[in-house]
């Protein structure tokens, strides 16, 4: 065992996982049992994110909070609904992973404090989403920053289609936020219009969400209370980021995307898996006082 990295696992409510870093005052605190999701993430002494606890320990409640997993889609499917194949599935917004349990695969503190998710599907999952997948998501806590690898692998005899997301919740009591990006214009799903991005949006008054649009840098830089600026950085893979609050709460999510909402059926971005084969993609926060250029 690492003095300076230490991964504790221990049961309360549901089993949980926490990842330590002393030397940063870092801490990332993970719970399998409820979609393999970050709940708390504290880089370099910096609180990150928001967490409702009453709809983590409801288990009939999707958490509202933390960092859920997205996949295989992000947002809703057209009334709940989608054809694939000849045949009508119906699935959840933000897909079947996030209200599943997960596995512990596995474990280290040789020099970082790392934990690997799996998830496998099931009859449940099938029900849903017509293939076999495994996930494994290996979270990663090292000199303060938080790092998430991704494996999406279909054990399926066909492609399987996808557009996976990550859905965190910032915590912040300001809604007005500049995001520094290469983002032009951003798609406001209050109105269905493409605006101009100038720089900075403010989500207090909007009941929907807004997708930044066009970014061709992978990252995104954004202040939270008390000067923290939060830098997340994404694979090429993710094209979009989401941008959503709700009035009167602290929060504002910025959630990096593979694709719109919607993307099942109009199937123009979607992320085919080859059969038997995997896609990779890695998300890092980092967190500091300074510029919101990270």
């Amino acid at each position: 065992m690492s003095s300076r990295h230490q991964v504790k696992i221990y049961k309360e409510a549901y089993e949980m996982v926490e990842l330590s870093e002393a030397s940063t005052r870092s801490r990332v605190l993970l719970c399998p049992e409820r979609g393999g999701i970050a709940l708390a993430c504290r880089l370099n002494g910096y609180e990150l994110f928001y967490l409702d606890e009453a709809t983590f320990l409801d288990p009939s409640a999707n958490i509202r909070g933390g960092n859920p997993v997205l996949f295989p889609i992000s947002g809703p499917v057209a009334g709940g609904e989608y054809e694939w194949e000849g045949k009508r599935y119906a699935m959840k917004q933000h897909g079947v992973a996030r209200t599943e349990a997960w596995r512990i695969a596995d474990t280290s503190e040789d020099g970082v404090a790392s934990v690997t998710l799996s998830l496998s599907s099931s009859e449940r999952t099938r029900e849903a989403f017509p293939f076999d997948f495994e996930l494994r998501f290996t979270y990663e806590l090292k000199e303060g920053r938080l790092s998430i690898r991704q494996q999406y692998r279909n054990l399926s005899d066909r492609a399987m289609p996808m557009y996976p997301g990550f859905h965190p919740y910032f915590a912040t009591s300001a809604k007005d936020l500049p995001y520094a990006t290469d983002a032009k214009r951003y798609l406001d799903y209050n109105d269905g219009q493409v605006k101009p991005y100038e720089g900075r949006l403010d989500l207090g008054p909007m009941q929907e969400s807004a997708a930044l649009l066009d970014a061709s840098r992978p990252e995104i830089s954004f202040p939270l209370d008390s000067g923290i600026t939060v830098t997340m950085a994404y694979s090429e893979a993710f094209k979009y980021v989401v941008l959503w609050s709700v009035p009167g709460k602290p929060f504002v999510c910025v959630e990096p995307w593979m694709a719109l909402p919607g993307e099942l059926e109009r199937r123009e971005e979607l992320v085919q898996v080859p059969p038997g084969g995997e896609t990779e993609a890695f998300l890092t926060l980092r967190a500091a006082h300074g510029s919101t250029r990270g």
